[in-house]
């Protein structure tokens, strides 16, 4: 029981920590007219492919780059480009007004529509890169990496992201519908533990008044402020070469064996190539509560991984085999930088057990979403005994519960935010004026 205690808050530290990235990713972007009209230029070849690609022209291209059933690299109806980008607005309401993710729905979601599961993936790290490019705010933390830690992790993930990118182009090519059901399993499996912590915090809270929200807020502060006894022990082990890193935290700084490194990062470039989320909200758990690295140090860190890490994986893995669905992740992109300042705009009117219950009503209904997927592909694989009918059928109850459940969540945020613009606008004021004068 307590593993799974602890594996909770460590998933949670992650998601909270990658929200944490998004949000700080969209303000840079915003908040800068250059990388706005970047973002338009970015988005004219999109819209010019989209008409120059007509579907009749896309149909007698030759194979579509990578076979099978690929879709085309710029591929566009404008049904598929808006659907991206409420896709993307609800993914960033839910990271901006949670603070936790929101990303984890977003390939869930691609699939529900009907896109395949590998192509989903593909699509998400690209739109990450895409993001951590154009919102990279590296130049503002480069004094908190570990330049030596940071290359030495990225040796693992670039190994990482490679096996996991060949494991779902590989079962891709043996049966698309095996890559969908080992997708889907990943994802019934990381969103199964999120909402059942998220539901037994959420219940917590509502029964214990004061203490709730303390519960994990205190756990990460005393993993972030000292050091894990696995940390402790991982960095007693003298196996060299090894990494000094921290020189400006502690006295002397701390040292760590390249090995736990390189398992490290491999553990985060796989699960990046695997499930398309960039890796970064294993990054933060595993430096902090395994390695035992500093968490100033951690978030410069992770910033400089995510750029290459769902670079490499996204283009080299991805993109070079045309699973990439380029329409859907500009849409993506430019829905998520909206709802991320909403969503986080009314984490100012909503209560802290409000917005926890919220969190466990949106990966619950993710986990449903995929849960109810899974036996028609184990089905049509037979796997399991069941009936095609009887599959179809979940998938369609669950594809409802999860598009009615998140359809209903974002407009829930936006009538909070509308009914409450005023309010939100004076404490906007309030907070520059009082910045003005700091």
């Amino acid at each position: 029981m307590n593993f799974f205690r602890q594996l909770h808050h460590f998933m949670m530290a992650g998601a909270r920590a990658h929200a944490k990235w998004e949000m700080d990713i969209s303000n840079t972007i915003l908040r800068d007219r250059k990388r706005l009209v970047i973002l338009g230029l970015l988005l004219i070849p999109i819209l010019i492919g989209g008409i120059a690609f007509a579907d009749d022209v896309v149909s007698k291209l030759p194979g579509m780059i990578g076979g099978k059933t690929a879709y085309a690299p710029a591929f566009y109806t404008p049904t598929i480009f808006f659907a991206s980008i409420g896709v993307g607005i609800v993914a960033g309401l839910i990271t901006g007004c949670i603070g936790a993710g929101g990303g984890f729905i977003i390939a869930p979601a691609l699939m529900s529509a009907g896109v395949k599961g590998i192509l989903a993936v593909g699509t998400d790290l690209f739109h990450i890169f895409a993001k951590a490019i154009m919102g990279s705010v590296l130049h503002r933390k480069l004094g908190n990496v570990s330049v030596s830690l940071a290359v030495v992790f990225l040796i693992g993930s670039i190994g990482g992201a490679t096996l996991g990118g060949w494991v779902n182009r590989t079962l891709y090519e043996m049966n698309p519908v095996l890559s969908d059901a080992f997708i889907t399993t990943i994802y019934v499996l990381m969103l199964g533990f999120l909402c059942s912590y998220a539901l037994m915090d959420f219940f917590r809270q509502t029964r214990k008044k004061p203490a709730p929200a303390a519960t994990d807020s205190t756990s990460s502060a005393a993993a972030i402020s000292g050091m894990t006894n696995l940390a402790h022990k991982l960095q007693g082990v003298n196996l060299p070469p090894m990494i000094q890193f921290d020189e400006g935290v502690t006295p002397g700084g701390r040292k760590i064996s390249w090995l736990f490194l390189v398992i490290s990062g491999f553990i985060v470039g796989l699960a990046a190539a695997i499930m398309g989320v960039g890796g970064g909200f294993l990054t933060f758990p595993i430096f902090v509560y395994v390695l035992g690295v500093s968490s100033a140090t951690t978030v410069g860190t992770d910033i400089f991984q995510i750029i290459f890490t769902a670079g490499y994986a996204g283009l080299s893995q991805y993109a070079v085999y045309g699973f990439i669905f380029y329409t859907l992740a500009m849409g993506m992109l430019l829905g998520s930088l909206v709802g991320i300042q909403v969503g986080s705009l009314i984490t100012k009117v909503v209560s802290g057990a409000t917005i926890c219950g919220l969190y466990a009503v949106a990966t619950s209904a993710g986990f449903v979403n995929r849960a109810f997927a899974l036996p028609s592909k184990l089905a049509s694989m037979e796997m399991i005994p069941m009936s095609k009918e009887t599959g179809k059928l979940l998938e369609i109850v669950g594809t409802y519960i999860f598009f009615v459940v998140l359809t209903a969540f974002a407009l829930w945020v936006f009538y909070i935010f509308f009914t409450n613009i005023k309010t939100l606008k004076g404490e906007g004021d309030a907070h520059t004026t009082k910045e003005a004068h700091s």
